[in-house]
């Protein structure tokens, strides 16, 4: 999106092409957080519906799969049934958030194309060539 000015000489002249390159900069890299704002929410929504699934699918197994096992097992011993759902059910719990972990830790951080945009403007503007 860079447009033509024509040249013009002088302290002006350079002054407009320097306010234009910095306002077409900026106007640059609010585009990229504006992407990377809209990837960000698809990413969150994405997590959001995939958790609630997770958790409702998780739900209805565990109510079904204890009451299943707690009739079955009833006359053999109360006590070692639910103590061993619960030990289930307590694994099933870590493993699952150390799979959540896994899977947010994946993802790069928020806006690191615009900050890494910003950090090579900043470098370009300090080292003068």
């Amino acid at each position: 999106m860079h447009s033509t000015i024509p040249p013009s000489t002088g302290f002006m002249g350079s002054l407009r092409l320097l306010g234009d390159g910095l306002f077409e900069s900026i106007q640059d890299r609010i585009r990229l957080l504006a992407i990377e704002l809209q990837e960000e929410k698809y990413r969150l929504i994405q997590t959001f519906v995939w958790i609630s699934a997770v958790i409702f699918t998780g739900i209805l197994t565990a109510i079904f799969a204890s009451f299943t096992l707690a009739y079955y097992f009833w006359q053999a011993g109360p006590l070692a049934v639910l103590g061993g759902l619960t030990l289930f059910y307590s694994l099933s719990l870590t493993a699952a958030i150390l799979r959540l972990r896994h899977h947010i830790s994946r993802h790069p951080k928020p806006f690191a194309g615009t900050l890494e945009e910003l950090e090579a403007d900043r470098t370009c503007i300090r080292n003068p060539n």
